[in-house]
């Protein structure tokens, strides 16, 4: 995890031997290194929050206000955790995402409107939380094929704003889980796993716990090294396990997938 030094002044309690009397007509102090975590929230969190929300006020006057708009204190909150508290970071991250919500029609997005693609079974949100309680997403690569539905995009997205509603209180993130047991070269897609962990990145930070390639054949493998340099830090998110450890590791007896429980 990033930390950082902070200067924190404290009042010098003895003499050093070395300087001279001349040195003490004033008091003198030392400014002490201390580390913290970077992501640890400061004691002044509403005031930046408030900067933030002015700043997109009078900048960005034509951002929609509202639930995931430029007013949203929950989603500024957010924002400022995952650029460390930088108000100008979070400002322009969050005017990105905020401007992609409405061009992509976030809010538009419904089960009718993906109904076609989704009929597939390519990709869907499991019914039961993992063991660590969060929202799971399934998707089962051998039924994708590049360019086939128009949609794949809007799945995606439609998915991922229906786990982050799934969430219980005090939990944040979601598990994905990539099923590559039947996965052929056809399936393969590189511009679509990279629009899935953008999307992520850009628009739903922190919002991704873990990835696990489940069974990843042997013809995958290049692919892999393709996309991994492509996922940046995202890619330590990533771990290929076996479906029996994705079954026992991640789920109770009650709650497995039913297309792991063969």
């Amino acid at each position: 995890m990033a930390q950082c030094l902070r200067l924190r002044p404290l009042p010098l309690t003895h003499h050093f031997n070395s300087l001279s009397s001349a040195h003490y007509q004033k008091p003198i102090k030392l400014s002490q290194l201390a580390i913290r975590n970077c992501s640890s929230p400061p004691e002044n969190t509403h005031r930046l929050v408030a900067e933030v929300k002015k700043k997109l006020e009078k900048d960005h006057n034509s951002l929609l206000v509202g639930k995931n708009g430029r007013d949203d204190e929950d989603m500024i909150l957010w924002f400022l955790k995952d650029r460390k508290y930088s108000v100008q970071e979070t400002v322009s991250k969050l005017t990105k995402a905020i401007r992609w919500r409405d061009e992509f029609g976030v809010s538009d997005l419904s089960e009718k409107s993906v109904k076609r693609v989704a009929e597939t079974g390519k990709a869907y949100l499991h019914d039961h939380l993992d063991v660590n309680g969060r929202p799971v997403i399934i998707v089962d690569t051998s039924k994708h094929f590049p360019g086939e539905y128009e949609e794949d995009e809007k799945l995606c997205v439609f998915l991922i704003e229906k786990a982050l509603q799934k969430l219980p209180d005090g939990k944040h993130e979601v598990l994905v889980i990539i099923d590559l047991r039947a996965f052929r070269t056809q399936n393969a897609d590189i511009k679509f796993v990279t629009f899935v962990f953008d999307v992520f990145y850009c628009y739903y930070p922190r919002r991704l716990g873990r990835v696990l390639f489940v069974d990843a054949p042997f013809v995958f493998k290049p692919l892999w090294q393709l996309i991994k340099p492509l996922l940046k830090s995202y890619a330590s998110l990533v771990r290929f396990c076996s479906a029996k450890a994705a079954k026992e590791e991640y789920f109770t007896v009650d709650t497995v997938p039913a297309s792991f429980r063969k």
